[in-house]
């Protein structure tokens, strides 16, 4: 395929006030949806449809120091092997949606236009 590749475009109309944690989430992942809060709130691209993807972003987070918590101390290897392999899915899990909420380098090193064609341009992924 020839061409430009399309530039990210960001939806209007950020969360606005940035709201605090849902009171269902552990306090690992309160602590993480704290932390991710400025740089978030800064970057100004998360919008409410995004809210869910942020809270299971914490929650899988908040998975991995828990399970860490629970293996320093077992010594059952095969308690510990179970806790590893659910701490092993929550970082792939967290992996994938901080990728999502341009939490990594990666994310962050794409382009992104704040607005939906302020420059005059006419859209062009419109077809009609």
């Amino acid at each position: 395929m020839r061409g430009t590749k399309p530039h990210l475009v960001l939806i209007n109309g950020t969360a606005g006030a940035f709201p605090p944690p849902p009171e269902w989430l552990s306090e690992a992942a309160k602590r993480e949806w704290r932390r991710m809060q400025p740089y978030l709130e800064e970057r100004k691209i998360l919008t409410d449809i995004d809210l869910s993807n942020l809270e299971n972003y914490c929650v899988a987070q908040g998975r991995i120091r828990e399970c860490e918590a629970e293996m320093s101390g077992l010594t059952d290897l095969n308690v510990k092997a179970k806790l590893w392999r659910m701490q092993n899915q929550a970082m792939a899990t967290a992996r994938q949606l901080a990728a999502e909420l341009g939490l990594t380098p990666m994310a962050r090193s794409r382009p992104m236009q704040r607005s939906l064609f302020d420059d005059g341009e006419d859209d062009p992924l419109d077809i009609s």
